[in-house]
């Protein structure tokens, strides 16, 4: 008979590919946590004129524009606000990978591994958003009050997800702002097990690569590729303001069609409207 593998050696060997990776890419960023876990990509800081800029438009006008780019899925879905009034949050993505529960894995040991959901948030930079991957699963909670509790008190911006948290009224209390699907008692590992961090993840439906950008609000999370940031800087703020004019003339009586959207005189009226 066969000696049994150790639980931890199956999760190390679970990472042998992407040790291999890195090495055949050494213009991969990597870093090393205080635990020697070797993270596929860096955080990096997300320039502060970035959070003021996006910080001001709305995500229904950030899937607009990003629309208009040809990109369709950007929309988080599931992620809900946890509560009423969370400000819109934005910050770089601090990606999360869960996979179905194995037996073997998902044990309650596994919480001191170093490949663990512990692990992975003493690896978190202050103001980045954590977006964890859980599949939608929604009978198992993939953080509870004390892990929440420690995200804020490191500084982080928030938790966004497609699964579930626990100890719903502990979470509330941490401050945290969360979007999820709402909550669920038993422990994480009743339903999903923990694989890795920073690398790319699936998260209601979306794609999501380290150090995107992910803007959250009370219509959910919008991800914005880090290669369109400066496209969605620069045309954001200006949808921003012709639909407050589109606004303002709806107030005034006037109607939709050459309005919504402009026609060529309408566009002329708005033009001269900037001065």
């Amino acid at each position: 008979m066969q000696d049994r593998i150790p639980t931890n050696r199956i999760a190390f060997l679970a990472q042998s590919d992407n040790k291999r990776w890195l090495r055949a890419n050494s213009a991969a960023s990597t870093a090393i946590t205080s635990f020697g876990h070797p993270m596929t990509v860096a955080p990096l800081p997300l320039d502060p004129q970035v959070v003021a800029t996006l910080g001001a438009v709305t995500t229904a006008t950030i899937t607009t524009i990003l629309l208009k780019k040809g990109l369709r899925n950007v929309w988080m879905r599931g992620s809900k606000p946890i509560r009423t009034g969370q400000k819109r949050l934005v910050g770089r993505a601090f990606t999360l990978r869960f996979v179905p529960m194995r037996e073997d894995l998902a044990t309650p040991e596994s919480w001191s591994s170093p490949i663990s959901t512990r692990a992975a948030i003493e690896a978190m930079p202050e103001g980045c958003v954590a977006v964890a991957g859980a599949m939608g699963i929604v009978d198992a909670g993939i953080f509870g009050d004390i892990l929440c509790a420690r995200m804020a008190k490191k500084g982080v911006g928030g938790l966004v997800t497609d699964g579930v948290v626990r100890d719903l009224a502990g979470v509330l209390g941490t401050g945290l702002p969360v979007w999820c699907q709402g909550a669920a008692a038993p422990a994480s590992v009743a339903g999903l097990t923990f694989v890795n961090w920073q690398e790319p993840i699936g998260c209601g439906d979306v794609a999501v690569y380290p150090n995107d950008v992910v803007v959250v609000d009370d219509d959910g999370a919008v991800l914005i590729p880090q290669a369109l940031v400066d496209d969605v800087m620069k045309l954001a703020p200006e949808q921003e303001r012709m639909e407050a004019w589109i606004m303002n003339e709806i107030g005034r009586g006037a109607p939709l069609p050459g309005l919504y959207p402009m026609n060529a005189t309408t566009k002329a009226r708005y033009d001269a409207s900037k001065g």
